[in-house]
């Protein structure tokens, strides 16, 4: 069986991260983006971050711009916003595609796991949400506009 953690993504900082590191971790993982409407969630998530962390959760966040251009910076740039805006601290990978031939395995996989709405797996917007249990299975898939802060009853029942 595949689980969350037989993948690897290249992390903010351009070093090969492999998700077994954070295996029997609860994980949160996020496609983001720094110029959108739900950019605000980022305090949210990391709010998530700093209340779990220590019981076992980790967010994982993703940039994408494949939705209205809205995560047009590089690495750095998105780093840099991500710190200085929103205190983020949670792991933060390089930019990604999550829908479309170049998506990442990871992502592939995510929506295979837990389809969207109406049969529509792909997905849709920026800060699409996915909880995956110790066990590396994806539990839940949350829309964009699930906040943060509505995911925390999920998230403490994954962490058990």
């Amino acid at each position: 069986m595949t689980t969350a953690y037989d993948f690897s993504a290249a992390d903010i900082d351009g070093q090969t991260r492999p998700l077994a590191d954070y295996r029997g971790k609860v994980l949160l993982i996020v496609n983001v983006a720094s110029k959108c409407g739900f950019t605000p969630q980022y305090a949210g998530l990391e709010k998530l971050w700093q209340d779990y962390r220590d019981r076992g959760l980790v967010v994982l966040g993703f940039p994408c711009d494949q939705f209205g251009h809205q995560e047009p910076g590089n690495e750095a740039e998105i780093k840099e916003f991500c710190s200085l805006t929103y205190d983020v601290d949670f792991p933060m990978f390089a930019k990604i595609d999550v829908n479309g031939s170049a998506a990442h395995p990871l992502w592939k996989w995510l929506k295979d796991e837990k389809g969207g709405l109406l049969g529509f797996d792909g997905i849709k917007w920026n800060f699409t949400k996915f909880l995956v249990g110790r066990d590396g299975s994806v539990l839940k898939r949350y829309a964009p506009t699930d906040t943060p802060e509505s995911l925390a009853k999920d998230i403490e029942a994954a962490l058990g």
